[in-house]
């Protein structure tokens, strides 16, 4: 008798990794994790292509900055420069330029006509500009003659000029100007001054000498007011070890000047750049950081619903494992790996994507500073891969690793092993550790709370509410006065209330996801009037001042004449602060750099009976020829710490003038508007040295004939015309491509939006089944089964649409006021509007989502119920 083969050994289970991958590998392929994984590459995908791009565009800004101060940092003065300030940036190896700015008359040679001009006259030495590139022609129009951009500066003898200048005086390049006591030769039309300043207001055409023939031109005289500069620059602007010697120098050149007590002496760093485009640029980020931070929290909720969706599917797989007597920590280290594989691969394909479409952000704005941005850091594509881990790890790992406690009785008991609310604690890490790197995306304590503390109590709003309607419709149907209702209705309430964990959390999520939403359509909308409300097409795009006393009235006649009917007319007063509560005032005494630099400068004051219609009371009362009282800018409150009834003392040419603060007015220095830091409530205030300045929109002119610009600069040869067309077309240009930016990111979260929709609504599906398999059993038909299914769907979308609109007026309002500061009016029909748009999109998400279950046979639905 032959023996029997031996028994061939179990084959041996693969190991913990790769048997977490195979299952990865088949849970995709069933489409159990594709919703997960969606969700997660949105997020990810939104949050770092605005991190790339803001990155991007915060290296631009900087780099740009130096462009606009002519180097690195500057040293400014009201006399010259020390020479030890000089000796020690070449001391330190670093590249130096002097130069003086002032105004100055310009004049034209008899033969030419002998016209004179105001001009703002700059004398530079070699090397100049340390940063950037000046650009200039050689023809004599705008157009004409080849643009060149230079890193030099006129040779001596010879000047630069603007076409200010050349209009002006009737000259063209190759004339003779005028300059103090010397005849200068116009070598080339100046265009582009990368360091003319950082505000559109700039006074008078600019006119470029070589520094040597300052001397001979007698231009500057003891008592002449004079900007004296030294600017300084690395050799090597990409080496960070000389960018490390240039903050050295300026934080000991800041020590020197408080050490020598040097009065009139500031520094300027590289966080001067661009600041007119700075309050639009701000407020674009915040927008952009606001979506990603919402898709990032419509993500968190759809991982969360998807992932205990998915634990539902592998309940019964699990019990079965545990039959065949797999051990918990191997199911739950498998279930783990898989997880976390899916959100890393979700994590990097985000990153991918956001690398890829953060270019078209560059694209839409990245011409604000300049052709081209440098190139993103490493630290975005870092955060990305963090947020797809917490994501997945925080809100997808808790009711997975629960599958792991699943008891084995489970495959003959099917109410066994249900998956339980995570623990406090697990619960707790994932939200803090989320809410931290919220924290981060938001880099604003004031965005980053307001949104963060608005969703939370959002969230526990909205279950709350949820619940107690739960229990009113419970009550409800004890009530003989449902026996009248519909059956398909009473069939729906009843489906509602039978699982009420499931609908409070279908009732939140619908409304966290439309309230996300309709949140960015608020203040999208709003933002965006705001935007354009700053810059009207009728905005001003002329400015002058220096109207004297007795050319107001001529002048005024002279717009009248021109076709101008709307325009800005203020008296421009020049005084210093020299006291506060009778307190003489001293810069040494503020920490902030622009109080300083506010109190070492005169101030532009003003008068007028009414308040300006474009600067908004914030506090106190503006009372018509009131004497001795004064209204104050809030910002100038906030920088110099005043407070509402403080006296202020300022001398003008001599003479104090005190007031106290009996209002404060909000003003918006981006709106190319006339406006002022203090002004007087009174009509007339004879006994005040004052000049004019007016802001309107110049008329065009046909062909051949002469501009306003030239008939006012004839009639008025002493005034200083500014034209802001230029200015103007660039924040208007600029505003078109934050919008575009705005609205394009937009579209992230709505498809965030859609995600949690379509997790909400899927996530009772398992339960609708079996219930439509006992009603089908029961004979009802479909035509029942849809109506029981959409008045469910759009009673829940309706509550939870109406909680959402609130929700989003409400914080709305205040991240308006509070974070981007514009004026905004709640709408009292948002909530009824959200309240149908919420019904519509749950009824018809949950019709597509859902529409396979009414689509069954009868044996088809009760062998999945029974599955």
């Amino acid at each position: 008798m032959t023996s029997a083969p031996p028994l061939e050994p179990f084959t041996r289970p693969p190991g913990l990794l790769r048997w977490g991958l195979m299952q990865l590998l088949r849970d995709w392929r069933a489409g159990e994790l594709r919703l997960l994984v969606f969700a997660v590459t949105l997020a990810v995908g939104a949050l770092t292509a605005v991190a790339f791009f803001v990155d991007r565009l915060d290296r631009g800004l900087t780099r740009d900055a130096a462009q606009l101060l002519g180097g690195d940092g500057v040293v400014v003065a009201d006399q010259r420069v020390p020479e030890i300030f000089e000796k020690e940036a070449a001391r330190r190896g670093l590249q130096t330029v002097r130069m003086a700015n002032f105004v100055s008359m310009a004049r034209a040679p008899d033969e030419a006509g002998g016209n004179s001009r105001l001009v703002a006259v700059k004398a530079v030495t070699a090397a100049y500009p340390l940063r950037g590139e000046l650009q200039v022609s050689d023809g004599n129009g705008a157009a004409e003659g080849p643009v060149q951009n230079v890193k030099d500066r006129p040779e001596p003898g010879t000047v630069w000029v603007e076409g200010g200048v050349l209009d002006a005086l009737q000259l063209k390049v190759g004339d003779s100007l005028l300059l103090g006591d010397s005849t200068m030769r116009i070598a080339r039309r100046l265009l582009i001054e990368p360091d003319r300043g950082a505000g559109f207001m700039v006074f008078a055409p600019r006119v470029l000498m070589n520094d040597a023939d300052l001397a001979a031109s007698g231009l500057v005289q003891p008592a002449s007011r004079v900007t004296w500069r030294l600017a300084v620059a690395a050799q090597r602007p990409d080496s960070a070890a000389d960018q490390a010697a240039v903050r050295n120098y300026l934080e000991s050149a800041e020590q020197e000047i408080h050490k020598r007590k040097l009065r009139g002496v500031r520094v300027e760093s590289l966080g001067n750049g661009r600041p007119e485009m700075r309050q639009t640029l701000d407020r674009a980020e915040n927008f952009l950081k606001l979506v990603a931070l919402l898709a990032a929290l419509l993500a968190a909720i759809a991982v969360g619903i998807a992932s205990r969706d998915y634990a539902m599917r592998r309940l019964d797989a699990c019990a079965l494992l545990r039959v065949l007597g797999e051990p918990q920590r191997r199911i739950a280290g498998g279930f783990a790996v898989s997880f976390l594989a899916a959100g890393t691969v979700a994590s990097v394909a985000g990153v991918s994507i956001g690398l890829v479409l953060h270019q078209v952000f560059v694209i839409l704005v990245g011409s604000l500073v300049g052709a081209s941005l440098p190139a993103p850091g490493w630290w975005p594509a870092a955060f990305g891969l963090a947020v797809g881990w917490v994501l997945c790890a925080g809100f997808g790992l808790p009711p997975v690793l629960q599958l792991a406690r699943v008891p084995a009785l489970r495959v003959m008991r099917r109410d066994l092993g249900e998956p339980r609310a995570a623990s406090l604690g697990v619960s707790l890490g994932g939200l803090v550790g989320f809410a931290l790197l919220l924290w981060a995306v938001a880099a604003d304590p004031k965005l980053g709370a307001y949104a963060i503390a608005g969703f939370a109590a959002a969230g526990l709003v909205f279950a709350a509410a949820g619940w107690l309607l739960l229990a009113g419709l419970r009550r409800l149907l004890q009530s003989p006065v449902v026996a009248a209702w519909p059956a398909w209705w009473r069939l729906a309430t009843r489906s509602a209330t039978a699982r009420p964990g499931l609908a409070v959390l279908q009732i939140s999520s619908l409304g966290m996801g439309l309230f996300a939403l309709l949140l960015l359509v608020l203040l999208r909308t709003d933002l965006i009037a705001s935007w354009r409300q700053a810059t009207p097409p009728d905005a001003p795009n002329r400015f002058v001042i220096n109207v004297q006393p007795d050319q107001a009235q001529p002048f005024r006649d002279k717009l009248e004449a021109g076709g101008v009917r709307r325009y800005d007319w203020y008296p421009m007063i020049r005084g210093r602060l020299v006291a506060v509560n009778g307190k003489a005032v001293d810069s040494r005494s503020y920490d902030n750099e622009r109080a300083r630099n506010l109190i070492d400068r005169e101030f532009n004051l003003s008068h007028d009976a009414r308040a300006p219609g474009h600067n908004p009371i914030v506090q106190g009362e503006w009372k018509a020829d009131a004497k001795d009282e004064i209204s104050v800018e809030e910002g100038l409150m906030k920088t110099l710490g005043l407070a509402f009834g403080d006296r202020l003392r300022f001398d003008v040419a001599g003479q104090l003038v005190e007031a106290r603060i009996t209002s404060v007015r909000k003003v918006d220095w981006s709106s190319m508007r006339v406006n002022f830091f203090v002004m007087f409530p009174r009509a007339q205030m004879p006994e005040m040295p004052v000049t004019y300045i007016a802001a309107f929109r110049a008329p065009e002119r046909a062909t051949g004939k002469l501009t306003l610009d030239s008939e006012l600069s004839r009639a008025f040869p002493n005034i200083t015309l500014v034209d802001t067309t230029a200015s103007l077309a660039q924040v208007q240009r600029v505003l078109d491509q934050v919008i575009r930016a705005v609205e394009f990111l937009f579209l992230f979260t709505l498809a965030a939006g859609s995600a949690v929709l379509l997790a909400a609504l899927m996530a009772s599906r398992t339960q609708r089944v079996r219930e439509f398999a006992v009603l089908r059993a029961l004979g009802a038909g479909d035509r029942m089964l849809s109506r029981v299914q959409g008045a469910e769907l759009l009673g829940l979308g309706m509550l939870a649409g109406a909680l959402a609109a609130s929700a989003a007026v409400g914080l709305g309002w205040v991240m308006a006021s509070q974070v981007f500061e514009f004026d905004w009016t709640p709408k009292w029909w948002w909530p009824p509007l959200g309240a149908a748009l919420g019904g519509v999109i749950a009824w018809a998400a949950g019709w597509w989502g859902l529409r396979g279950v009414l689509r069954s046979t009868v044996n088809e639905t009760l062998r999945e119920a029974a599955v």
